[in-house]
């Protein structure tokens, strides 16, 4: 272990987190465990989004989350978008709950670190290419041989088998692969990436499934040779997780040969659902229930719609969406947004208005339900961040700590690693 620690001394040089602690508020303080996941040892290996996406998840709802990062910069997202004092606003949400510590993986000593780490977390969570964890020694074999109960979350571009798993991959390329890109645009013009990393984000968030059904499972296999249970391997492919939202794509295409078309901002077969012009924007409407429909058309003045049997049900109204269409913005173009939208809400018609980060800023029921939650960083920023989701009645998640200054954890968390 003198190696070990040699290298650790210089890695924890008083400048490195110097810098850092200057734009971001230390994790350190301690905090009592709490929440659905209290108990529960993560270890983070990834970087950027989907990795960590997940791990915030678990983090918001009570689990140790321990964020391995690279000694130089660390996680890159730490430099994406906008910045204040050095540090992304991002980083602030995308880390919170977690615990820095700053080991190069590259270096056999800082990995034998991580080794013993592992030994007693539950959960390691890691986003690199396929093969890279077993070239260094930390595949799912080796890690499992010494904690059974080892549960491993992959997050990569393709999955860990099949021709394409060595690619890389990002979100737009999966989200393109996933059958989402080719509908997201105008009918006859270029398709359009949805504005945020969707990609990544749909990939977390079945990891976090993923690894509360092994634990689940790990739970139900408990017995006296396996105190903790039999973990197992959590597969996430960016990929397959877009096109596990992608509803009845496929099955069409099986069926009758039908490849769907990009429809702008309608929605294909459900009628009517689309966006509407206004005096002062666009209105969002969504009358395809059949009694809805009716209420829909009563509000337009168009009676005659309502009551026409051919338009009774989804199947008449998908033929005829095209005057369906021209009915409802005829009404809309006349009115203005509010106007439009006091009107469905006072005839129980889904519509809403399209949110810039002003809107949701300001928005009461937002801030009603806790989704507009305000910290304060060590630099004294004062910044409002999204609040933790799904809502939990008896054992909500909360923001336990704030985003961590690289390194900022390593005495806490390596101490007793670093010093036999």
């Amino acid at each position: 272990m003198g190696r070990i620690t040699s290298w650790c001394s210089t890695l924890f040089e008083p400048g490195l987190g110097q810098h850092f602690e200057m734009t971001t508020q230390s994790s350190s303080d301690k905090t009592a465990p709490w929440g659905p996941l209290a108990g529960l040892k993560v270890i983070e290996l990834g970087q950027l989004i989907a990795g960590p996406f997940a791990t915030k998840t678990l983090g918001d709802f009570g689990a140790e989350v321990i964020k391995i990062e690279p000694p130089q910069g660390g996680d890159p997202l730490r430099q994406w978008r906008m910045l204040h004092n050095g540090t992304s606003v991002w980083w602030q949400v995308q880390s919170r709950n977690k615990k820095s510590v700053a080991l190069d993986l590259k270096d056999e000593a800082a990995r034998a670190v991580v080794r013993r780490l592992i030994d007693e977390a539950d959960v390691v969570v890691e986003n690199f290419k396929p093969g890279v964890m077993e070239a260094w020694g930390m595949g799912y074999d080796e890690l499992s041989s010494t904690n059974p109960g080892l549960i491993m979350c992959r997050i990569s571009g393709y999955g860990q088998t099949g021709p394409y798993k060595d690619r890389p991959g990002f979100a737009m390329v999966a989200e393109a692969m996933g059958g989402l890109r080719y509908l997201t645009a105008e009918p006859g013009r270029v398709p359009v990436r949805t504005g945020v990393s969707l990609g990544d984000t749909l990939a977390g968030l079945h990891g976090v499934i993923g690894v509360l059904l092994a634990l689940q499972h790990r739970h139900a296999t408990v017995s006296p040779g396996l105190p903790k249970g039999r973990g197992q391997v959590v597969d996430v492919a960016l990929y397959e997780s877009v096109f596990n939202c992608m509803e009845s794509l496929l099955p069409e295409y099986s069926a009758f040969g039908a490849v769907r078309q990009p429809a702008g901002g309608a929605l294909p077969g459900i009628a009517p659902s689309n966006a509407y012009p206004c005096r002062d924007g666009w209105v969002l409407v969504a009358g395809n229930g059949d009694s809805i429909f009716k209420r829909l058309m009563r509000t337009i003045d168009r009676p005659d719609l309502g009551d026409d049997p051919d338009l009774a049900g989804n199947a008449g109204r998908v033929v005829r969406v095209a005057e369906i269409d021209v009915a409802i913005g005829d009404w809309t173009q006349s009115r203005d947004v509010a106007e439009v939208l006091d009107a469905m809400t006072a005839a129980q018609v889904p519509a809403g208005r399209i949110y810039t980060a002003k809107d949701i800023a300001e928005d009461p029921h937002y801030q009603a339900r806790g989704m507009l939650q305000r910290i304060t960083t060590a630099d004294g920023l004062s910044l409002e961040v999204p609040g933790v989701v799904p809502v939990l009645s008896a054992t909500p998640g909360r923001i336990g700590r704030l985003a961590p200054a690289l390194n900022a954890d390593a005495d806490e968390v390596l101490g007793a690693k670093i010093s036999g």
